[in-house]
């Protein structure tokens, strides 16, 4: 290949990865990708000839095209919301504008530098919009072109500037400064300058964590409107959510007590109010406010005496509502989170314990929490039938209008049943056993829940909960209901919990006044609380390692910011302080047994027992010896064998270079047979004095290349380097 046809193809392959970076991201559309590649495939084949567009109309046409964008943005012609996602979609659609219309024109230096310039901001951009590991795929391909292009770009540049200040005819000086630079080696150069970046490079990029949101606010679908987590909920807003395969957040659960650790689930809201179609909260202003304390963590609540919290990491996907999920009861939450301008960053507590923030972008989040897991003992919970007090009287709310079966239902399932907690067992128990669980909107009319336990004794998690809420508040046992999620699907490779959307869930959280504790109860059928089987097979493990790799993409790449910094910190601390310990006790161990030798040798447990440690310890000190030698001996031979000069030839492969580096092997070779090359001699005369035909051979290869601008050919290094063999074995004129 050609020096001009190889600085076009890099060229265009620089251009193509800029694109590539946007696609991948979800920058551009199906009807933008289709007419860019058009243009680029038809800028491929129209390069050189007449029918490319001049420079002059190149240059007016993007002085035009810039305005009109920001006249676009301005007025809002197209529709422009002014939004951030909207913003990154016109800069994407103005770059590959500009680039089309410079792919079209005919190039000079400038415009190739511009094509270059236009690739590194369509991959700023995606850096911007990309949640997708396949980013740092296109990344890497993106760095390593333009390594390439910018290399052939100076040499193409410094040749062009020799030969208009040569004497030279241009085009045969052009060729012959062409014909020796290896073109086949830029993309290896290339790979070994990407290398030492990423290795300078790496100590750099987790030492300075990311600061604000990850992204520029959405993620490849676009931002997640989950319903059934706002102050207001109608009955059967959870189920429009349970056939949606999204992914909702991920969650680690880095330290637990591993008591209460069966099905998690991962709280969101809780409503108290009930009118027949939707649950509410009746205290829809009540919002206390906590600010960050010094040690870098929210303060929520205070966790009861002698437990151990379970601490989770969560990281949520871009979604509309300002909710943060996680185990109950949280008590500490530490992140980064949005906030007014000029003010720290603030959480907030509603009135059912439900945790918000303050919603500035839609960016994805990470954030630690805290939780108190501890539950009382079930014998205290049945001896809790205290008085509610009356901030607690809302949690026994019934509808106005209520059907009388519900309440004669309630009745007739607890009658036997002498405290609170045995009752919410057995309305649990009954409506896990005695309904179906579906996903259809069966249940209607005005009064579903009537409609649901005496006709249609079929539903999803919400009529469960509800069933369940309203039954035992018919029979004076304050209750609740609570939105969140399920645990979601495990991913063993990651460690951690993949929830989506349709692991969305309703449960029940019953209140037990002496005990001051809301205890959870879940009615739902077990059909309907393991959120769907796990994919098998092959499949389902490439699946898992695709998330797996896309949780270490977003933890230490999108999300990392000074929380994950000291996680990773604290990881790297205990991993050496671990090393260190074992060390420690290897070396403590070592001690034990020599002192415990010492003392054998020295005779005090008798004189059969030294003579035994004296024979050990010959016996050891010869095996030492005898180890050592053979380390040794495998070396030298290992290092005489073939393979090793091979790979060092072919490593050492270059034109000029390799036949100076070979001239001056025999050199040393002849030197140390005693013969030297005297000051008045050429190689030449030198190697014909000796009067050895493969030092004669390899001196002419040595003018050849030298001066007479001749390239060496693999198989002439694998020639000389069997000669040198020869000299290097054969005595002297032999």
């Amino acid at each position: 290949m050609n020096f001009d046809r190889f600085f076009k193809l890099i060229s265009y392959a620089v251009v193509f990865c800029g694109f590539f970076s946007l696609f991948v991201s979800g920058g551009v559309g199906a009807v933008s990708t289709l007419l860019f590649v058009s243009v680029l495939i038809a800028a491929w084949f129209l390069e050189g000839s007449r029918w490319q567009i001049s420079e002059r109309f190149g240059t007016v046409s993007v002085f035009i095209v810039v305005p009109l964008f920001y006249i676009d943005r301005k007025y809002q012609v197209t529709g422009f919301s002014g939004n951030v996602a909207d913003l990154a979609a016109m800069l994407a659609k103005m770059i590959l504008v500009l680039a089309a219309i410079k792919l079209l024109q005919r190039k000079a230096e400038r415009d190739w530098l511009f094509l270059y310039l236009m690739a590194f901001f369509e991959v700023l951009l995606a850096a911007g919009l990309s949640i997708s590991p396949l980013y740092l795929a296109s990344l890497i391909l993106y760095l390593l072109v333009t390594i390439c292009a910018i290399v052939t770009f100076e040499i193409r540049k410094t040749s062009a500037s020799i030969n208009r200040n040569s004497n030279y005819k241009k085009t045969e000086n052009k060729e012959k400064t062409f014909a020796k630079i290896p073109l086949a080696r830029l993309p290896l150069t290339a790979i070994s300058l990407l290398v030492l970046i990423i290795i300078f490079a790496a100590p750099l990029f987790f030492a300075l964590p990311r600061v604000g949101s990850a992204g520029l606010g959405s993620n490849q679908k676009g931002l997640s409107s989950v319903t059934g987590f706002s102050d207001s909920v109608s009955l059967g807003e959870i189920g429009q959510l349970l056939q949606n395969d999204q992914i909702v957040m991920r969650a680690r659960i880095d330290k637990t007590d591993g008591k209460n650790f069966g099905a998690l689930h991962w709280r969101g809201v809780a409503l108290d109010t009930f009118d027949n179609k939707r649950w509410s909260k009746s205290k829809k202003d009540f919002r206390e406010s906590f600010v960050k304390l010094e040690r870098g963590f929210f303060l929520i609540d205070y966790p009861a005496a002698n437990t151990v919290s379970t601490v989770q990491t969560i990281y949520l996907e871009p979604i509309d509502m300002p909710v943060l999920f996680a185990l109950s009861r949280a008590v500490a939450v530490e992140g980064s989170f949005p906030s007014e301008p000029y003010k720290d960053s603030e959480l907030y507590k509603d009135s059912e314990g439900s945790i918000t923030f303050q919603r500035g972008d839609h960016g994805r989040l990470s954030y630690k929490v805290n939780s108190d897991r501890s539950l009382p003992d079930v014998k205290d919970l049945k001896s809790d039938n205290g008085n509610y007090p009356s901030e607690a009287k809302r949690y026994l709310q019934l509808p106005e209008k209520l059907d009388e079966r519900i309440v004669a239902l309630a009745a007739q399932i607890t009658e036997k049943q002498a405290n609170r907690y045995d009752k919410a067992k057995a309305v649990e128990n009954y409506l896990q056993t005695q309904f179906g669980y579906t996903l259809e909107m069966k249940a209607k009319g005005e009064e579903p829940l009537a409609d649901f336990l005496f006709n249609v004794r079929e539903g999803h998690c919400e009529y469960f909960a509800t069933a369940m809420a309203i039954m035992l508040r018919t029979q004076g046992i304050a209750t609740r209901v609570v939105n969140g999620f399920q645990q979601g699907e495990y991913n063993e490779t990651a460690d951690v919990f993949v929830v989506k959307q349709k692991d969305a869930h309703s449960w029940v959280e019953v209140y037990f006044p002496r005990e001051n504790a809301w205890i959870p109860f879940d009615p739902t059928p077990f059909a309907g609380q393991d959120g769907g089987a796990a994919q098998t097979g092959i499949v389902g493990k490439f699946n898992r390692y695709l998330e797996a790799l896309e949780t270490f993409w977003i933890q230490y790449f999108v999300s990392y910011d000074n929380q994950e910094q000291r996680s990773l910190m604290r990881s790297v601390k205990n991993s050496f302080a671990e090393y260190q310990a074992k060390t420690s006790v290897w070396l403590g161990e070592m001690q034990y047994y020599l002192s415990d030798w010492w003392r054998e040798v020295r005779g005090d447990k008798g004189l059969q027992a030294s003579a035994r440690a004296v024979a050990f310890g010959i016996g050891y000190l010869l095996a030492a010896i005898l180890g050592i030698i053979l380390i040794v001996w495998l070396y030298r031979k290992i290092r005489r064998l073939d393979v090793w000069q091979r790979i060092c030839a072919w490593l050492k492969f270059r034109n000029e270079t390799t036949i100076v580096e070979f001239y001056e092997r025999m050199q040393k070779v002849l030197a140390s047979k005693g013969f030297t090359r005297a000051a008045h001699q050429t190689p030449l005369e030198f190697a014909f004095a000796l009067n050895m035909p493969e030092a004669v051979r390899i001196t002419e290869k040595y003018n050849r290349v030298r001066f007479g601008e001749k390239n060496l050919s693999k198989d002439e290094a694998n020639e000389i380097e069997n000669w040198l063999k020869e000299l290097e074995v054969n005595p002297i004129g032999k």
